[in-house]
């Protein structure tokens, strides 16, 4: 998992399952995504956002932001990454 030093964003390269990311930008979202989750200014909500590994495009993941449970944007992350790695239209809420 790659982690900024101050922990305010994650990112990882992930495949994503049948059925893809839902994006609000473009739709479906499949294939090998790189997924980032960052912090919103309030420290309680989380911005997904996904693009096309190596693409420039990032999409905001259908439901983000969405409230950090107990605060752990790591674990959240990691949450994430599970919902896309299973596909089925993945959503972040």
């Amino acid at each position: 998992m790659t982690q900024q030093p101050d922990a305010t964003w994650y990112q990882d390269t992930v495949t994503a399952g049948p059925g893809g990311v839902m994006t609000d930008d473009v739709g479906i979202v499949t294939g090998d995504v790189t997924v980032q989750t960052t912090l919103e200014d309030d420290g309680r909500t989380a911005r997904v956002t996904v693009q096309y590994t190596g693409a420039e495009e990032w999409y905001t993941m259908t439901g983000s932001p969405a409230p950090v449970p107990g605060g752990d944007l790591a674990a959240y992350h990691l949450d994430m990454l599970g919902r896309v790695r299973r596909g089925q239209a993945a959503q972040a809420s």
